[in-house]
C-alpha cells in the first residue's frame, strides 16, 4: 500500500499554535481555540495526513472561566504531553492582552486517557505566556514559557527598547507538590528577529534542543532551533538560521512558524507548524492561522533542517505511514434538531460553555432553541453558536421562527469574527412589524446597517436566511412563505480577516466563523427556535 502523503494546510481553517505529539502509533495536534469555548483542540490520526477531532480537554468551566478575555484573548498556545503514564496539558488564559500589560494565568490539567477526565487545573505562573511542559529521561518535569516584560526602559536584550518578549525561561515542576519549585532560570534572549515565543524542548542524543516562534506573527514569522548540552542551558541559535519561515513572493502558505516536533517508530521526525493562506490578491487571512506538516532530517552536524533542503513550507509531504494521499474534501455538513442531538464538538460559543440556560435543545423538541442575552460586542452573554471557515468558498444556511417585540429583540445567520469584524443578517422587529435587517461592524465599536431599510417580512411562521460566500464577497439571501429567495446585499467579507482593525495580524488571532444567534438586549430573554442549519463547501480555484 502506498505511503501516506498530508496535503498541506492538514488541519484548514482557525487552528493555529499546533503542539505535536505521538504516543504509541498515535498522533495527536492540539490548537489554540483563544476566547471560544470548549477550549483546545485536540486532533487525532495514525498516518499524519488524515486527522480527525478528538476531544477538547478543556470543556467545563472549573478548567476555563474566558468571561470577560477580550478578542483574541483567552487560551494562547497549549502545550500537549505524555510521560508514559499520563497526558498533561498546560495553558494561558490571557485575560488582557492590550497595552504595556499582560495578565496571563498558566495551568496545568492531566488525565490518564486522552478522552478525560481530566483533573482540575493546577495553577503554574504568570510571567508570560505560551508554556511547555518537558518531560526528561531522569523523571524531571520542567516548565517553559516566554517571559513579558511591560517596560518601557531600554531592554537587557540588545538594548533594545521595543523588545518586551524577555525571552524563556527553565523552571522545575514538582508532581508530588504540583507546583513549581527552585527560581526560574533565563535559558535563552532571541535570535534574529526577536519576539521570542512559542518554546517547546526535547532531547536528542546528548543534545537539548529548544524550538521557539520568533518575528511576530505577521508575514516574519519563523521557527528557530537552539540547543545545549545541558538543560539549563546556554542554549546557542541555529546558524544555519531559522528552520521555517515563509518568503511572500513564492509561497503558497505564509506566516509560517510556531512550530513543534514529533518521531515516528520507525525514526522519522516531522514539524507540525501554523500558516496562513490570504486571499488571492487582497492578502487577507479570513481563515486565520492553519496547521501544516513538514518532514524533518537531521544532517550529520545535528542541526534539523527540512527535508529536501530551505526553509519554505511544502504542500505535499509523503509521512512514509501506511495510508494514501489526503487532499481535502469539499465538507457538506447539514444539522437538523430532530434527534435531539446539540450541534458536534466543532461548533463553539464564545467565552461560555453552551448550557440549556441559554441554548435548549429539549424546550421544543426538534429545534435548536437559542434565548436572547447580550449584543454580539459582549465578552460575557453571548448567544452564539458557530463553526470556522475551512474554504474559501461556501453557503451557510438556516431557518429559524422567532417573534420579536422589541427592535432589541435579534436573531439570526452571522458571519463573525469577532465583536468588532462581524456580519449579521437578522430578523427584528420595527414600528410593531417584524422585519429583516443586516448589520456589519467593521474593526470598531459601531455597528453600521448597508440596506437602506430594513424589509418587512410576511406573516409566515419561518425565515430561512442564507450566506454564500466567494472568496473576498459575501452574498446575502432570505426566503419567507410567500417569495422564494430574495437578494439582500452583497458585502465585502474580507474584513472578517486577521489583517483588519487596529494592530493588525499582531492583535488579532482567531478567524471567520458562521453559526445562529440570538440576542435580547431588553433582558427578558426572547427565543428563537431554529430548525436546521448547513455548511457546504464549493470547489475551489487553484492557487
Amino acid at each position: 500500500m502506498p505511503g501516506a502523503t498530508a496535503v498541506n494546510p492538514i488541519l484548514r481553517g482557525f487552528h493555529p499554535d499546533p503542539s505535536l505529539l505521538r504516543v504509541g502509533d498515535d498522533y495527536y495536534i492540539a490548537t489554540s481555540t483563544f476566547e471560544w469555548f470548549p477550549g483546545v483542540l485536540v486532533y487525532h490520526s495514525r498516518d499524519l495526513a488524515r486527522w480527525t477531532l478528538q476531544g477538547a480537554p478543556l470543556d467545563r468551566t472549573s478548567l476555563l472561566d474566558l468571561r470577560g478575555c477580550p478578542d483574541s484573548g483567552g487560551v494562547w498556545a497549549p502545550c500537549l504531553s505524555h510521560d508514559g503514564k499520563l497526558f498533561h496539558l498546560v495553558y494561558t488564559v490571557v485575560r488582557r492582552k492590550e497595552g504595556s500589560f499582560k495578565d496571563t494565568p498558566n495551568f496545568l490539567t492531566s488525565s490518564p486517557s486522552i478522552e478525560g477526565p481530566w483533573s482540575p487545573p493546577v495553577p503554574l505562573n504568570a510571567s508570560g505566556f505560551d508554556p511547555s511542559l518537558f518531560h526528561d529521561a531522569d523523571g524531571r518535569k520542567w516548565l517553559l514559557n516566554m517571559v513579558w516584560d511591560h517596560r518601557r526602559h531600554p531592554s537587557r536584550v540588545d538594548g533594545d527598547a521595543t523588545v518586551r518578549f524577555a525571552g524563556i525561561d527553565l523552571q522545575e515542576y514538582d508532581p508530588g507538590q504540583r507546583t513549581l519549585v527552585g527560581e526560574p532560570r533565563r535559558i535563552f534572549h532571541r535570535g534574529p528577529r526577536g519576539y521570542t515565543e512559542g518554546p517547546h524542548l526535547y532531547r536528542r542524543g546528548s543534545w537539548y534542543y529548544l524550538l521557539v516562534a520568533e518575528g511576530g506573527t505577521g508575514l516574519g514569522h519563523a521557527a528557530l532551533f537552539a540547543r545545549s548540552r545541558r538543560i539549563e542551558g546556554p542554549y546557542v541559535p541555529d546558524p544555519h538560521g531559522y528552520v521555517l519561515t515563509a518568503n511572500p513572493a513564492q509561497s503558497p502558505l505564509l506566516r509560517a512558524g510556531h512550530a513543534s516536533i514529533a518521531s515516528t517508530p520507525d525514526g522519522r521526525w516531522f514539524l507540525a507548524h501554523l500558516c496562513s493562506r490570504p486571499l488571492p490578491g487582497r492578502g487577507r487571512s479570513v481563515m486565520g492561522r492553519e496547521t501544516a506538516l513538514q518532514a524533518l532530517e537531521w544532517p550529520e552536524d545535528g542541526w534539523p533542517r527540512l527535508a529536501g533542503g530551505g526553509s519554505e513550507p511544502k504542500i505535499r509531504v509523503e509521512t512514509g505511514q501506511i495510508g494514501r494521499a489526503e487532499a481535502h474534501v469539499p465538507i457538506e455538513e447539514y444539522l437538523n434538531f430532530e434527534s435531539g442531538a446539540l450541534p458536534p464538538l466543532h461548533y463553539q460559543t464564545p467565552r461560555q460553555a453552551r448550557n440549556e440556560t441559554f441554548i435548549s435543545i429539549r424546550e421544543r423538541p426538534g429545534y435548536l432553541r437559542l434565548k436572547g442575552r447580550e449584543s454580539l460586542g459582549s465578552t460575557f452573554e453571548q448567544t452564539l453558536v458557530a463553526r470556522r471557515q475551512q474554504a474559501f468558498r461556501y453557503r451557510a444556511e438556516t431557518e429559524v421562527e422567532f417573534e420579536p417585540r422589541s427592535f432589541q429583540q435579534m436573531a439570526g445567520l452571522v458571519c463573525y469574527y469577532d465583536r468588532t469584524k462581524h456580519i449579521y443578517l437578522h430578523i427584528t422587529s420595527a414600528d410593531g412589524s417584524r422585519v429583516l435587517d443586516l448589520l456589519m461592524a467593521e474593526a470598531d465599536q459601531e455597528v453600521h446597517y448597508p440596506i437602506p431599510r430594513a424589509i418587512t417580512l410576511s406573516p409566515s411562521d419561518s425565515i430561512s436566511l442564507r450566506a454564500d460566500v466567494d472568496y473576498d464577497v459575501v452574498r446575502l439571501f432570505f426566503r419567507d412563505g410567500v417569495r422564494p429567495w430574495s437578494f439582500v446585499a452583497e458585502l465585502d467579507y474580507s474584513i472578517l480577516s486577521d489583517e483588519v482593525g487596529s494592530g493588525g495580524s499582531g492583535a488579532h488571532f482567531t478567524g471567520a466563523f458562521v453559526g445562529i444567534a440570538c440576542q435580547d438586549l431588553t433582558g427578558q430573554s426572547r427565543a428563537a427556535d431554529f430548525s436546521r442549519f448547513s455548511y457546504v463547501e464549493k470547489a475551489e480555484d487553484p492557487i
